[in-house]
């Protein structure tokens, strides 16, 4: 995945109020959670909360979805897990090519 894209994920989760939403949008899981829930659950106001989920949303984090007068936060855990594998993929790489090459000496 390109490291922009994957940076950009990161920065959005960077901030603590946009890491508590997304939180319990995965907490809520694949049915999501209504944006009216989280503002009681955090208790943010209705423009802050709307701004952080936009900008988690820009990021491909969130999607939302429209029933009736509900508006739901559902968490693109495809989204999650690739930027949980990018970090993860290449994890300890160097100590072990380091390992074979003073193995070699």
């Amino acid at each position: 995945m390109d490291i922009d894209i994957i940076a950009k994920a990161l920065k959005e989760l960077g901030h603590p109020t946009r890491l508590s939403i997304f939180k319990s949008v995965i907490r809520a899981g694949y049915q999501g959670i209504a944006v009216g829930g989280l503002q009681t659950q955090l208790s943010i106001p209705g423009s802050t909360l709307s701004h952080h989920i936009s900008s988690l949303a820009s990021a491909g984090l969130l999607s939302q979805r429209r029933e009736g007068r509900i508006l739901y936060c559902v968490a693109e855990y495809e989204k999650l897990q690739s930027v949980i594998g990018f970090l993860q993929d290449e994890c300890c790489i160097d100590e072990v090519k380091n390992n074979a090459a003073e193995s070699e000496q």
